[in-house]
Formats: structure tokens, sequence, C-alpha cells
């Protein structure tokens, strides 16, 4: 027991030291890209400063198992020039038994990134958003999927717009809403329009309507009588293809806890479910993914370096690695698309990744 008490506190203290310097380049880099982003926006280094720590638990959600992989081999180099694992076979206890601790703490790392760190980072994420929309057009753009159908809020100078459409259509270049309403708000007052359309499509920086009727609504006038149709008619947004497209589908600002919620309403307004529900199980999946990359960086460290190759052990474990994160990638998309079942494409790479490698440890083992 106190043998498993050392490896699992070498473990996190090395996941500690490659989770802060790893932390600290990417804050670094994110830092001088969100300069160049607002460039052209008047906002203080601190404002700066706070939306790149805003991306930094996004990040490390993103980058989790690349440090616990780069963790475990660190940890089985350290110990195989040290020539503790040599001393661990020698009193009797087998190598595989020496992954106890480090898998061990791979779980409980891949929960408390499920049932933690994912909430926090659908707020910091959905914080972000709000803030930088605020910094370049004066006020926050919010897209939101429910079962009334599919909201969008944009903001300017001019004051903010409410977008409501019963449904949306259209490739993925080109997004068509049906059955829009859109109310116009003055800055810091009341609505002051409303407008109703069969149809709305992007068309630079205009939304194009069709089949229109406005109502101007001016305090001491009927809407009624001033209200005018037209077959076309084009508003200015704030808004882009990029950033509806990307919300859509994206479920970066839901929390694991609203993830249910949200599938089972969106199914119940007619709309496409399936990239939630591949998410959802690809989140419930990640503590199988972390132990799965811990035991690919063991079956090739887990060696004396009298043998020699560590160099390449180590760089086969790294590569390994990064085919196994584009393979649960690869089989996410393929799920999401509908070509393969939901569970396969979120379960399959880390089951697959944890029966070969321990076929490759056993084998290892009983050489």
């Amino acid at each position: 027991m106190k043998l498993d008490f050392y490896y699992a506190r070498r473990f996190m203290q090395w996941f500690a030291i490659i989770c802060g310097v790893l932390m600290t380049l990417v804050i670094l880099i994110d830092l001088n890209e969100q300069i160049r982003r607002f460039d052209t926006v008047d906002i203080s280094a601190g404002q700066i400063l706070g939306l790149t720590l805003l991306n930094a638990p996004a990040a490390l959600s993103e980058f989790l198992p690349l440090i616990m992989i780069l963790t475990t081999i660190v940890l089985f180099v350290g110990l195989a020039r040290s020539s503790e694992l040599v001393v661990t076979r020698a009193i009797g206890r087998s190598g595989i038994r020496a992954l106890a601790a480090p898998v061990l703490m791979a779980a409980l790392l891949g929960l408390l990134a499920v049932s933690t760190l994912n909430p926090i980072v659908a707020a910091t994420t959905n914080r972000y958003k709000t803030l930088a929309d605020t910094y370049r057009t004066g006020g926050p753009s919010v897209l939101s999927l429910s079962g009334e159908g599919l909201w969008l809020r944009q903001g300017s100078p001019n004051g903010q717009s409410v977008v409501h459409a019963a449904s949306y259509g259209g490739g993925r270049e080109d997004i068509i809403l049906y059955d829009v309403t859109i109310i116009a708000y003055a800055p810091g007052g009341g609505p002051i329009r409303r407008i109703i359309a069969e149809s709305a499509q992007l068309d630079g920086e205009e939304w194009l309507l069709k089949i229109v009727k406005v109502w101007h609504l001016t305090a001491g006038l009927n809407p009624e009588k001033t209200a005018a149709t037209h077959a076309e008619l084009r508003l200015p947004t704030s808004l882009t293809q990029d950033r509806i497209r990307d919300r859509l589908g994206s479920a970066d600002g839901i929390s694991i806890y609203d993830l249910p919620s949200t599938i089972r309403d969106l199914a119940e307004a007619g709309f496409s479910t399936k990239r939630y529900q591949v998410w959802y199980q690809v989140e419930l999946a990640r503590p199988l993914f972390l132990i799965a990359m811990v035991l690919v960086g063991a079956a090739f460290t887990m060696r004396h370096t009298r043998f020699g190759g560590t160099g390449l052990a180590v760089l086969t474990a790294v590569l390994l690695g990064f085919g196994l994160y584009f393979i649960r990638n690869f089989a996410q998309i393929l799920g999401e698309n509908g070509q393969i079942p939901v569970a396969l494409a979120a379960w399959a790479p880390p089951v697959a990744a944890i029966l070969l490698t321990m076929g490759l440890l056993l084998h290892a083992e009983d050489g």
C-alpha cells in the first residue's frame, strides 16, 4: 500500500508540473492571439488578460489527454532510470501491479474533469463569448437552441435585437432561418420595432429577410396603421455565418448536467440532436480515455534503460497517443454525421486502446 501511495504521489507531482508548464505556454500563446484579434478595438491590457484567462479552462480540458500521456512517460522513464521498477519486481510485485496507482489517479482526474471542469469550461466559454461580443460591437451576441426554436441576440451601438426562428436549414455554408421574428430595442430603452419574415439569410454583414412585415412601436401611434410590408428587407447585423455555424452544433457552452435536458428539448422541437448526444457520451467516456493514455505511455516506457532505445520508445508512445486522440475525434465526427452509432463513436476508441495496451503489457510482463 505504501508503494502505491508513493507511485500515486509521484504521478500527481509530475502531473502538476507538466500541467503548469504547458498551461503557461498556452496562456502566453493565447494572450498574443487575443492582442492580435482585438488590435482594432479600444480595450485595456487587463481586459485582454481577462479574456485569455477565461480561455484557460477550455484549453486545459482540451490538452488533458496530452498532459496525461506526458506525465506517464516522465514518471516511468524516471522510475526506470533510478532502477525503482527493478526493485519493485525484485520484491515480488509485477510491473502491471505498479500501474494500479497511476491508473487510479487518471480515473479520478477523469471524473473530476467530467464533474467539475466541464461545468467550469461551459461557464467561462459563455462568459468569454459575451465579453468578446461586447468589446467588438458594444453588446453581446447570443445564440441558443431550445424547445421553442432558435434564439439569437445581437448587439450594436444602436441597440439590441432579439431574433427568434421556429427552425433553420440550409447547408454548412449557407444557414437559413424560417418563421423569423425580430424585436429591436433602443439603447437602454424598450422595444422600438417588430419584424416578422418567412425567412432570413445572412448576406455579408446584413440579414436578407423575405416576405416581411414591419411594425414601428412608437408611443402614441397605432402600430398596425403604420405597418409596412416588403418583399425583401435588409438589416445590419454583427453576426457571421461562421459564428452561427460554430454555435449551432457546439456543446462547449453547455454543462454536462444540462445536456440531457437540452437534448430532450431539441428533440421535442424537431431539431437534430445527434451532435449533442455524441458529445455527451464522449464526455462520459473521458475517464476511460485518460486511462487509455496512461496505458499507452506505460506500454512503451516500463522497461529498464540498459536495454537502450528509450528515446525511440518515448517517441512511439507520444505518436500513438496523438494517433489515439485523432482516432477518437474521427470517430466522434462519424458519430455526429450518423455514419456509426453514438455509443460506438464515444466508447470504442478508449476501450479498444485499453485492450490493445493491456495486451502489450501482458506480453512484455510474460517475456
